[in-house]
Formats: structure tokens, sequence, C-alpha cells
């Protein structure tokens, strides 16, 4: 599937920030530490269908880190400290509070095809 040491990052497909968010991290992630899924794939699915998470929701992000997995805000938070150099300074916030946190990340799931708009089909 992925590396031993390897991160599975599941989004959603479909979603064109999840998308750019994806490319973002994809162009600095040197030492390819990550895999990309989108969460509509028949494996997006079936990563989520092991993990219990509802595959029939789109609306958070999900890692995958060996036998753990995160979802919403602490996905991201995750992301960015196992991306590594600078980028692992971000894991600061995860002295707020899991419940705010969240709260804004809702706030930008639920408004991210208003504001950025959709593909058509979660093939890149």
């Amino acid at each position: 599937m992925v590396k031993e040491s390897g991160h599975i990052l599941l989004y959603d497909g479909v979603c064109r920030l999840c998308r750019s968010l994806v490319s973002f991290l994809s162009g600095r992630d040197k030492k390819g530490k990550f895999s990309f899924v989108p969460l509509q794939s028949e494996k997006g699915r079936a990563l989520l269908d092991r993990i219990g998470v509802d595959s029939g929701n789109p609306d958070t992000v999900v890692l995958i880190s060996g036998d753990k997995y995160f979802t919403k805000s602490l996905a991201i938070l995750h992301v960015f400290k196992n991306l590594g150099g600078a980028w692992k300074l971000f894991f600061v916030f995860i002295i707020i509070p899991g419940f705010i946190r969240d709260f804004f990340y809702g706030i930008i799931s639920k408004t991210r095809y208003r504001i950025f708009g959709r593909h058509e089909s979660s093939d890149s």
C-alpha cells in the first residue's frame, strides 16, 4: 500500500480546495512520505471502511499513519508535522482545543464548494 513509514491522506477528490492542498503538499513532500487517495475512490472507500469512518461523508480529511488515524483539523496538523522542515511549526496549533479548531474546520468544509468550486469527478 504505502511505505511502512508512510502516511495516507484521504481527501475529497471533487473539491478544488482539497485538490489544491494535495498539489501543494505533494510539491513539498521531498521524502515521499505521503500517498494521496481521493475519498470517493474504491481504494479510499476501502480504507475508510477499514478504520470505521463513514465513507459517504466527504466533509473531512483523514490521515492514516500506521495503525492510527486522524480527522479534520488534527489530520491537517499531523500532515504539517510529518512534512517536516519549517512546516512542522504549524503543529503548535495543537494547543488550541480540538472543538475550537474543528469549529473553524467545519466552516471551511461547509463552504468549500461554494467558494472554491468542484470538479466533476475525483480523478486528477
